[in-house]
């Protein structure tokens, strides 16, 4: 007589393919935006700000173009019925971020800049609780600890030289890039990745053309050298349409909040390539404020729903 035993109910040890893909595509994201931070400082004093962002952008629509374009036309209707969103994450994510990201380069070392910006999870997690999302004692934790580190590094500068007002405009800049993660939950299912990308760059540098305008009226044109085009290509395609692409994919997976705990890696990649490449020192300010900020967001991120 053959006896069958009845099957057991197993947690799974592994993650889902669909989570590692997510994180996998966040880090990659993050790796990417590292390199912009310091591209950004590279270039403060031979390319304007505004004139960095407008030809990242035309170099990443380009890129992006023989992907997006012809699924953007064939959802042209679906577009047109969510233009408001559309519209509005052009604004936060491609017309405003990188153009105070490049703005804050003109005074901010580096290193500052990946720090600030990684308080943009911990802004994350406050639109979840606008959005209904319980996040509980330890979470706000974080948050208050996180937030110190943010405003410690803000009132002591670099390495305790003084304020630089280009913390401000990192911090406006983490704003925009938080609301802009949080803005893709929204994102119609329906939408394609690429025709969201495209219409979103093409959207984005349109918003750009007025104040294009008026920086090379009043600041000229730069230089076109290896120095000045390389980099501006680096970030167009690498920093613009790979990294877009791939964070964007990232929320759709696992959403914002779990998409930046990855991106709490960011500080440290970017202080090791802005040493290594910029030879900018790391001072026991940005130490400090990095262990405050770092603690505070891993606290959080480990809070459970």
């Amino acid at each position: 007589m053959t006896v069958v035993l009845p099957r057991t109910a197993t947690t799974p040890t592994h993650l889902p393919r669909a989570t590692v893909l997510g994180i996998a595509l966040a880090a990659l994201a993050t790796v990417v935006w590292s390199g912009s931070f310091v591209t950004s400082r590279a270039l403060h004093d031979s390319v304007p700000p505004v004139q960095q962002a407008f030809w990242r952008w035309l170099v990443a629509l380009a890129a992006v173009a023989p992907f997006g374009a012809r699924q953007a036309w064939r959802q042209r209707e679906l577009i047109r019925r969510h233009l408001g969103f559309v519209l509005l994450a052009s604004l936060l994510g491609v017309t405003a971020y990188n153009t105070l990201v490049n703005h804050a380069g003109l005074t901010t070392p580096a290193a500052n800049m990946g720090m600030i910006m990684a308080a943009s999870p911990v802004l994350m997690a406050v639109f979840e609780r606008a959005a209904g999302i319980r996040l509980g004692a330890r979470r706000v934790a974080g948050l208050l600890t996180a937030c110190a580190g943010v405003v410690l590094l803000i009132g002591g500068g670099a390495g305790g030289a003084g304020f630089a007002a280009g913390d401000l405009w990192m911090v406006a800049a983490a704003c925009c890039f938080a609301s802009y993660s949080g803005l893709l939950r929204r994102k119609p299912a329906e939408l394609g990745g690429a025709a969201f990308l495209f219409t979103t760059f093409v959207l984005g540098t349109v918003l750009l053309l007025p104040a294009q305008g008026v920086s090379l009226a009043v600041q000229g044109g730069f230089e076109p050298t290896p120095g000045t085009v390389l980099p501006i290509v680096y970030v167009g395609v690498a920093s613009s349409a790979v990294a877009f692409f791939a964070w964007n994919k990232a929320i759709a997976l696992v959403g914002p909040s779990r998409a930046g705990v990855v991106y709490y890696l960011q500080p440290v990649c970017v202080s090791l390539l802005s040493w290594a490449v910029l030879g900018e020192a790391t001072g026991w300010t940005q130490v400090g404020c990095m262990a405050l900020i770092l603690g505070g967001v891993v606290l959080g991120a480990g809070a459970r729903r």
